[in-house]
């Protein structure tokens, strides 16, 4: 028979968790700013698994009626607070991080765009959503 998790121990994981999750942003952030594509997917991987691991005693939380009966009593009032506070500035963080990501993706369709300008004007076309391409030169077609 497994061992029973008690509140106290859920909310300090939780607790935990969240400080890591505000850590692994930050340094998303700067990978971001350094445009280091390897080290993107690394850190990505890691935030999807601590994601889910938050989301796990999230479950456990909501579950526990323990938990419930704790809180009502007037426990945990710090922790959450300090949970809450954690969850906005990920939130920022990630606000921040989409920006960049935003940004970047801008940044690569205007070069993508001034690229297939100079690469020939004459088989200049748009797509239906009003974003240039090679015209058939650029699929090996010969009119």
């Amino acid at each position: 028979m497994s061992e029973k998790i008690m509140p106290q121990q859920l909310v300090s994981q939780q607790l935990s968790q969240l400080t890591q999750l505000e850590a692994l942003l930050a340094a998303e952030k700067d990978i971001l700013q350094q445009q280091n594509p390897d080290a993107l997917i690394q850190i990505t991987a890691e935030k999807n698994n601590l994601l889910i691991a938050i989301q796990e005693v999230d479950n456990a939380i909501g579950q526990s009626f323990e938990f419930k009966q704790e809180k009502l009593a007037g426990k945990f009032s710090n922790e959450l607070s300090d949970i809450q506070s954690i969850l906005e500035r990920c939130k920022k963080l990630n606000q921040t991080n989409g920006l960049i990501i935003h940004q970047s993706q801008l940044s690569v369709e205007r070069m993508k765009t001034s690229l297939l300008m100079s690469h020939n004007k004459s088989s200049m076309t748009y797509d239906s959503k009003g974003k240039t391409s090679g015209g058939l030169s650029s699929l090996g077609i010969k009119a």
